[in-house]
């Protein structure tokens, strides 16, 4: 044998001296197409793996059946799988200075100056999802498989029992065991555009997961899969705990997880039968003249509402014994429909059209009892929502009066609904109780600001050392407030201005917690300017500032952009600004990074930037802390009052412009998800109390009293000292 590598190797196998006579060599080349999968090597094979190899190199999603198929198969969704997830925001702002100087048309000298202003954004997050159990995907695309629930699927994406509710994934509840969700819906991935009918396993996850695992859009897995309605009562009762939500109906749409290519709001279906008006006194048909059912009629763009007559909206909403509205329409309308009509006017005009559709008021045959059983079924329904969504309407004694009518004609139909209707009214009382106890706490809290420079003011860093700790108690103070603002006030507050609106409102009894929550942002700005002033020496006023800069900053941290803006509203007061001895003084440069957070060039875009990034983070917490979102009120107030703006403006052809109503609702719904969420930290009474009760100086006291901290340095300062002295000389 002349091949020596082959000589050598068998020699050292064998031994020296060994003859090799002779030798065949085999090569064989195994190729793999292997995707690896959070780091794990897995194998592409049979018609599975090239149906996601050439989605893959086509720029496409691969099914989501096939994917979860892969990822059962090679043994990685039996495992919990840990997710890791960082946001990193790097705000720059560069300034450049240039200076010329020059004479007699000749440059003497020329200098330039540059600054640049960086700040950072970070946040970590570590979630673990871990198997539950295992289900076929044939079950569930055939609507069979019904989990904990005894529901069943229809096979029209509905579920026979009213409690087919969808709540924002914001404010989902959290619980330590993990739960099996008992909804999903039928339909596989938009997405993909695939279907298949090969059967396969599919995993259901634990509440946190956010992730698009499942056979279904994840728009849809937001919206139907955290619903975290109570178990219900009776047949279709209502829940012993919280009644359904539609908020994360609408919001969801807005959350930072959906990418832009999500659907948009969901749409009441284009259905014509409700689409047509019936007269107020008469079963008159309009179908004969065309013009008239042109003029009645709703109008659809890309299949989702665009405008109506408001005849025909407050038709839609109006139950029979097979239809009941959609629960995203039912919220815009009830928000922004009281621009036209008020909400107790609206109740009567749905009872009427309710009465004359059943045949109830002796006009026309009643229609059958089966019938009308399932009518009142709906129309109880209809009541707990609209209670749930917007109970301050339940304030006016004449919206009570047709809810006990209404009630007492659905229990004489079918008693089985008393349970129900018990229910309605138990879940509101107490939350219109609650509003009532709230605003007597209102009336005892001082908002006027004291002329008397010499009033005595605690020192809150003595109180609460901590600036930490403070910006959680101004957090627990922010939630508390907010949680009280009921989303028709926006609407309310914006037609006071409108005189063509304004009678709507004059019979009808006012809630003042938007207004209220303004005026504490006002507060806490002068509340910390007069912590700041009333400090007499230079080392103290330093010492608190930089106080109110950490607060400020880790209020930032926490998602608290309200009381951020107010702490930097009351640092930038002229009776502050002013005290030149005292900035000099302080060394943190976290001040100027806070106010380029909130700066309102450019419509606030950084702030917004900012905000947008808090929702993401919200939107997948898990635990409370992550997930607070309050916004700067203010800005939010002047963004919700352009989009008012439309909303009450009607099309030329005499329609409302639906669109508007969508618009608004969304927006309305973000903030209904972030006030809902309950805040984690332990609450300090004495410190509260001082935020909200301690007196504060107003303009002319703060600027008296920032003259006695630093004197007068300019004419103009001293002009106005010596106007101030004289003022309040007058008034003693």
């Amino acid at each position: 044998m002349d091949d020596p590598e082959i000589q050598e190797t068998v020699e050292s196998i064998l031994g020296k001296g060994v003859k090799v006579v002779d030798c065949e060599k085999k090569s064989s080349i195994k190729e793999e197409e292997v995707l690896f999968i959070n780091g794990i090597p897995v194998t592409l094979e049979g018609r599975d793996g090239i149906a996601i190899k050439e989605a893959l190199i086509t720029g496409q999603v691969p099914p989501c059946d096939l994917l979860n198929k892969l990822l059962i198969n090679s043994g990685i969704l039996k495992a919990p799988v840990k997710l890791d997830t960082s946001l990193s925001v790097k705000s720059t702002t560069v300034i450049k200075e240039e200076v010329t100087v020059s004479r007699d048309g000749k440059i003497i000298d020329e200098r330039s100056r540059e600054t640049k202003d960086q700040s950072y954004y970070t946040s970590a997050m570590t979630e673990v999802f871990e198997p539950i159990k295992i289900i076929p995907t044939a079950e569930l695309s055939n609507g069979r498989y019904n989990g904990s629930s005894n529901d069943t699927f229809d096979g029209n994406s509905k579920w026979s029992k009213f409690g087919s509710s969808s709540s924002a994934s914001s404010y989902e509840s959290e619980q330590d065991a993990p739960v099996s969700f008992g909804r999903p819906k039928p339909c596989l991935s938009k997405d993909s555009g695939h279907m298949s009918s090969t059967v396969t396993d599919k995993v259901d996850f634990t509440p946190s997961s956010m992730d698009s695992l499942s056979s279904y859009d994840e728009t849809d897995y937001i919206c139907d899969q955290l619903s975290k309605c109570a178990s219900f009562v009776g047949g279709n009762g209502y829940g012993n705990g919280i009644l359904p939500t539609i908020f994360g109906t609408v919001a969801s749409d807005l959350t930072p997880k959906d990418c832009s290519n999500r659907r948009s709001l969901p749409q009441t279906p284009n259905i014509k039968s409700f689409s047509t008006i019936f007269a107020n006194d008469s079963s008159q048909d309009s179908s004969g003249d065309p013009s008239l059912q042109q003029d009645n009629a709703l109008v659809y763009r890309d299949g989702n509402l665009f405008s109506g007559p408001l005849e025909a909206l407050i038709q839609h909403m109006v139950p029979t014994e097979s239809y009941y509205p959609d629960r995203a329409y039912l919220f815009a309308f009830l928000l922004s429909s009281r621009l036209f009509i008020k909400p107790h006017d609206l109740l009567a005009r749905v009872r009427a059209l309710g009465d004359q559709q059943q045949g109830l008021g002796g006009a026309q045959p009643a229609a059958p009892a089966s019938q009308q059983e399932r009518f009142a079924d709906k129309m109880v329904q209809l009541l707990a929502e609209w209670s749930e969504t917007f109970p301050y309407d339940f304030r006016d004694e004449r919206m009570m009066e047709h809810v006990k009518k209404m009630t007492q004609q659905c229990c004489a139909i079918n008693p089985e609904l008393r349970a129900n209707v018990s229910m309605l009214l138990h879940n509101l009382h107490p939350r219109l109780t609650a509003l009532e106890d709230y605003e007597k706490s209102l009336e005892n809290q001082t908002n006027t600001a004291s002329s008397d420079e010499n009033i005595s003011c605690p020192d809150i860093s003595d109180i609460c050392p901590n600036p930490e700790k403070l910006a959680q108690q101004l957090t627990h103070v922010e939630l508390e407030r907010l949680s009280f603002i009921g989303p028709e006030e926006f609407v309310q507050a914006f037609a006071k201005e409108n005189p063509a609106l304004e009678t709507s409102f004059k019979d009808m009894k006012k809630t003042r917690n938007l207004e209220q929550y303004v005026q504490w942002f006002n507060r806490l700005s002068y509340f910390v300017a007069t912590q700041v002033c009333k400090c007499p020496k230079k080392k103290q006023r330093v010492k608190i500032v930089e106080y109110w800069i950490e607060a400020g900053r880790e209020c930032f941290n926490i998602g608290n952009f309200n009381s951020l803006m107010a702490i930097i509203a009351g640092l930038n007061m002229s009776p502050i600004s002013r005290l030149k001895k005292t900035w000099n003084k302080i060394q943190s440069g976290k001040f100027p990074i806070l106010e380029h957070q909130m700066d309102p060039s450019s419509n606030f875009s950084s702030y917004r930037n900012t905000l947008k990034a808090a929702m993401w983070r919200s939107a997948g917490a898990t635990d409370q802390r992550q997930r607070i979102v309050i916004p700067f009120f203010s800005l939010l107030v002047k963004d919700l009052y352009f989009l008012n703006q439309g909303c009450s403006n009607k099309l030329p052809n005499g329609h409302i412009n639906f669109e508007k109503f969508w618009q608004l609702a969304k927006q309305v719904t973000e903030f209904m998800a972030w006030k809902q969420v309950t805040c984690p930290f332990e609450k300090d009474p004495r410190v509260i109390s001082l935020l909200q009760h301690s007196p504060v100086l107003n303009e002319n006291a703060l600027a008296l009293a920032s003259f006695d901290c630093e004197p007068p340095d300019n004419n103009q300062e001293k002009e106005r000292y010596k106007t101030l002295k004289a003022e309040g000389g007058t008034n003693n």
